[in-house]
């Protein structure tokens, strides 16, 4: 049978087992296992065993449970409050006003937490029932959000970031760096976006009340400097090569527990809670990781990998055709998973091809997790907005349209980043210099 054949067979099957409900992990290790059995000699149980262990035990990987749980505290703090009343004051006299809050905080929350559905909900908690008593436009309260939640996916420190570096062996370290310049383009993206929005639509936006002086505001500011302090010990320690991704995630869990602690928002529950939910989302990337790795292994022995990378060699897409054919087929499989699946479903099959048509592996990395942000956001799977729903009340489909201009403004960033791949990978770069 031939190698298309194959992968046609296999790929139906992983379709029958996502659509019959089955958990994604338990799903790539039924399609790995049928590969196995069906095409190849190799023994299926060595194999699994082996992978699991290989897959669950690289180093780097311990940064992973540490930066989940170090969101996860943060979640139960007054972060969220602290936030928007440090933020509100400098933003009131930009066109769109404290719709512009939704976005950098959600920029700053993503800075601490790495995951995107937590930063959605901690920042919509607080932001949502604020601008609706202060009558602004529900629809864009709710598509700003959706939107800006996506940043936890890509600016560091990002759990998915985290993901595909252990999955594509790169240095973890310069991934969280190229992710920075490309988060802060989205956050002008959205905060563009918003301005523009605006100017069209003056009646749409409340009148500014905002009579504080410049040391009024300043001194709102303060609530900030937890945050900015605990962003900067473990970002900055990365980027200044004093401490690995691990040992800056454990600073981080310390900053996480002593800003809870200093917000009054730390006690036994809370530590309980933290620890419970920082298990079950580690447990189930953890799952998900083992699952893709032993399909990775699978399509090695049945050697579609290599039979896809020489037929997209032969086509002669080139770099731009590749990528665009990507994009297509990310999006499409956004709406039917969410990201981190995504990433690891992929991975095995996707990087043969990028490497054989001699793409970055670190610019495709952060291209990976902005086409990816995008299934937050696409119905009927989008994480975002399955949390929206919970805060708001409203149908997915309102929920939905609220964020399509931000799925948009996300298509418009992978564009840029295409035409521009500096953008990723000018940090790095200079990174390595130092």
């Amino acid at each position: 049978m031939d190698i298309l054949s194959i992968a046609l067979i296999l790929t139906f099957v992983l379709l029958l087992l996502l659509g019959a409900g089955l958990w994604v992990a338990l799903s790539l290790v039924g399609v790995a296992v049928f590969a196995m059995t069906a095409f190849t000699t190799a023994p299926v149980g060595p194999v699994l065993a082996t992978t699991t262990w290989g897959s669950t035990t690289p180093f780097s990987l311990i940064a992973l449970p540490l930066f989940v749980w170090m969101g996860e505290i943060l979640f139960r703090t007054r972060l969220s409050e602290d936030m928007f009343r440090g933020i509100a004051p400098w933003v009131t006299r930009l066109p769109g006003r404290l719709l512009h809050v939704n976005v950098v905080a959600c920029g700053i929350f993503a800075a601490i937490s790495g995951s995107s559905a937590a930063t959605a909900v901690t920042i919509g908690r607080m932001s949502i029932p604020e601008l609706h008593k202060r009558g602004y436009d529900e629809r864009m309260s709710i598509g700003t959000l959706a939107g800006s939640g996506t940043l936890g996916f890509l600016i560091p420190p990002s759990i998915i970031l985290i993901v595909y570096g252990v999955a594509a062996e790169l240095s973890i370290a310069r991934l969280f760096i190229a992710g920075i310049l490309p988060g802060v383009m989205l956050i002008a993206l959205f905060m563009g976006f918003i301005m523009l929005w605006a100017l069209v639509n003056p009646g749409r936006v409340p009148k500014s009340d905002d009579r504080l002086s410049f040391w009024r505001k300043v001194y709102e500011s303060r609530r900030l400097l937890p945050t900015i302090l605990l962003i900067v010990a473990v970002l900055g320690s990365i980027y200044l090569g004093i401490a690995t991704p691990v040992e800056a995630a454990v600073v981080g869990v310390l900053g996480s527990l002593a800003l809870a602690w200093g917000t009054g928002g730390l006690n036994r529950r809370v530590l309980a809670d933290s620890l419970m939910g920082a298990t079950r989302t580690t447990c189930m990337i953890s799952f998900i990781f083992v699952g893709a790795s032993f399909l990775t292994i699978a399509m090695g022995f049945t050697g579609i990998p290599r039979s896809l990378a020489q037929w997209i060699g032969e086509m002669e897409l080139g770099h731009y055709g590749l990528i665009a054919a990507l994009t297509v087929f990310f999006i499409v499989l956004g709406c039917f998973l969410d990201g981190i699946s995504v990433v690891l479903l992929t991975t095995s099959i996707i990087l043969p091809m990028i490497q054989a048509a001699g793409i970055d592996l670190m610019w495709f990395g952060i291209y990976l997790v902005l086409v990816v942000e995008m299934s937050q956001v696409t119905p009927p799977v989008g994480f975002n907005l399955f949390v929206l729903q919970g805060l708001t009340g409203r149908n997915i489909l309102q929920i939905a349209r609220a964020a399509f201009p931000f799925f948009l403004l996300l298509q418009i960033g992978v564009v840029l980043l295409v035409v521009f791949p500096e953008i990723a990978t000018y940090l790095p770069q200079q990174m390595t210099k130092n």
